[in-house]
C-alpha cells in the first residue's frame, strides 16, 4: 500500500490547474533530492535565507529576493515590511501599528479571499473606486502620510474595475509609497518571473508550489533589497507576524532547485504536450449527445502577448442530459480515479498542464461513463 492509501486518502487526477486544495503540483525527482540532501545537516536559517535569496535574485535577474511559505505568507511578510522596515522593535511590536503608517490602499475589485493575509500584519485597508469602474485619479488623495503600501493583484490588471499597473506604479513612487504586487499564480510564462518587477513593482509575490513545482509550502518574495531586507527581519525565524509562517530549511533549497530547473524549462516542448493532451480530449469527448466540446486557448487572465494554456472546455445541455454540471463535477470526483477539473458558466473545464502522460485518457474515459449514462 501507498502512504495515502495506508492513511485512507483517495488519490486525484489534476485536469484543473496547480491549486492548493488539492495539493498544489508535483515536484521533479531533482527538487526531492535536494530536500533530502538539505535533510542531512543543521545550518543557520538566517545564513540559509539570505544566501537562498541571493542564489533566487542571481538566477531571475532581481534585486533581491526572500524565501516564504507560500504566496500568502509574503502577503503578510510584506505588509509587515512595509510598515515596520528593518525596526526589530517594531517588527516585535506588529500587528499594533501604534507610531507607524498602517494603511494599505487597495482597489475595491482587488479585494480578493487571500488578502486577510495582509491584515495578519495588522494593516488596515482602504479601498477606492468601485467594483465596475475605477481611475487612478480616484486613487490619489487616498495615498496619504498613513499609507504603508499599495496593494495590486495581478490577475485582475485590465479587468472592469481595475487601473492599469503602470498607473499605480506611477503613483506610488510619485508618493514615495511601495506598490506591492500579488502574482501568487502568474506563472507560466517564466518571463513574469521579471515582467512585474521590470515594470516597477517594489515587492512581487509568488507561489513557490504552483507552476515552479516546488514545495506546496514555498513562496517568493523578489524586489527593492531594502523590503526583501525588511522581509527578512519581520519573518520566521524572527519574532516578528511572521513567526507563524515559518519556512523548513528543506523547503528553501528545494525551491532554490525547483527555480533552477523551472528557468531552464523546455517550455516549447510542454506546450506541445499540453496541446498533444488537449487535443485527445476533444477528440474522445466530441460526438457526445448533448454536450459540446472545443479547444481554448486562454483560461487564465494576466498572461503577457500570445501565451497561453491549452484548455478543453466541456459545455452541458444540462436539460437533455439530465444531470447539473455540478453533479456531474461530483461523480468525476467521486469516482475511481477521482477527476478534478474547473467549471465554467456552461459545463466544465478541463485544463491539462498538470497531467501527467497518460492521465488525459483516464479523464476521457471517466467523462465519457458519465455522460453517456
Amino acid at each position: 500500500m501507498d502512504v495515502y492509501a495506508q492513511l485512507g486518502v483517495k488519490k486525484l487526477i489534476n485536469a484543473y490547474g496547480p491549486v492548493t486544495k488539492i495539493g498544489g503540483s508535483l515536484m521533479s525527482p531533482e527538487v526531492i533530492d535536494a530536500m533530502a540532501e538539505a535533510n542531512k545537516a543543521f545550518v543557520d536559517m538566517d545564513e540559509l535565507l539570505e544566501k537562498a535569496g541571493q542564489r533566487i535574485a542571481e538566477m531571475i535577474g532581481v534585486e533581491a529576493a526572500f524565501v516564504t511559505s507560500g504566496a500568502a505568507a509574503g502577503l503578510a511578510t510584506g505588509a509587515a515590511a512595509c510598515m515596520a522596515g528593518t525596526d526589530p522593535v517594531k517588527a516585535k511590536q506588529l500587528p499594533d501599528t501604534s507610531g507607524m503608517k498602517n494603511e494599505i490602499v487597495v482597489l475595491r475589485s482587488h479585494r480578493i479571499h487571500y488578502d486577510q493575509a495582509v491584515r495578519l500584519s495588522g494593516a488596515r485597508f482602504v479601498e477606492v473606486g468601485f467594483a465596475d469602474w475605477s481611475s487612478v485619479e480616484d486613487m490619489a488623495p487616498f495615498v496619504t502620510e498613513n499609507t504603508a503600501a499599495i496593494l495590486y493583484v495581478a490577475k485582475i490588471d485590465g479587468a472592469r474595475g481595475s487601473v492599469p499597473l503602470e498607473q499605480v506604479i506611477e503613483l506610488g513612487k510619485g508618493k514615495g509609497v511601495p506598490v506591492i504586487v500579488d502574482a501568487a499564480d502568474e506563472l507560466p510564462p517564466v518571463s513574469n518571473l521579471r515582467r512585474f518587477v521590470d515594470r516597477g513593482a517594489d515587492l512581487v509575490l509568488f507561489s513557490g508550489g504552483k507552476d515552479i513545482r516546488g514545495p506546496q509550502a514555498s513562496g517568493l518574495v523578489l524586489g527593492k533589497k531594502v523590503l526583501i531586507e525588511a522581509c527578512a527581519v519581520n519573518g520566521s525565524p524572527n519574532y516578528g507576524v511572521g513567526r507563524p509562517m515559518k519556512v523548513a530549511k528543506e523547503i528553501v533549497v528545494g525551491l532554490v532547485k525547483a527555480v533552477e530547473l523551472y528557468l531552464q524549462q523546455d517550455f516549447e516542448a510542454e506546450m506541445k504536450t499540453w496541446e498533444r493532451q488537449r487535443d485527445y480530449l476533444v477528440e474522445r469527448l466530441s460526438g457526445l449527445p448533448h454536450v459540446s466540446v472545443g479547444p481554448v486557448k486562454a483560461v487564465f487572465p494576466g498572461a503577457p502577448g500570445s501565451f497561453y494554456l491549452p484548455a478543453t472546455t466541456v459545455d452541458l445541455d444540462e436539460a437533455g442530459l439530465g444531470m447539473t454540471k455540478d453533479e456531474v463535477v461530483r461523480e468525476l470526483r467521486e469516482g475511481d480515479p477521482g477527476v478534478v477539473v474547473g467549471q465554467s458558466p456552461a459545463g466544465i473545464v478541463l485544463r491539462v498542464h498538470m497531467l501527467e502522460e497518460g492521465e488525459e485518457k483516464l479523464v476521457a474515459d471517466r467523462l465519457q461513463d458519465i455522460l453517456r449514462h
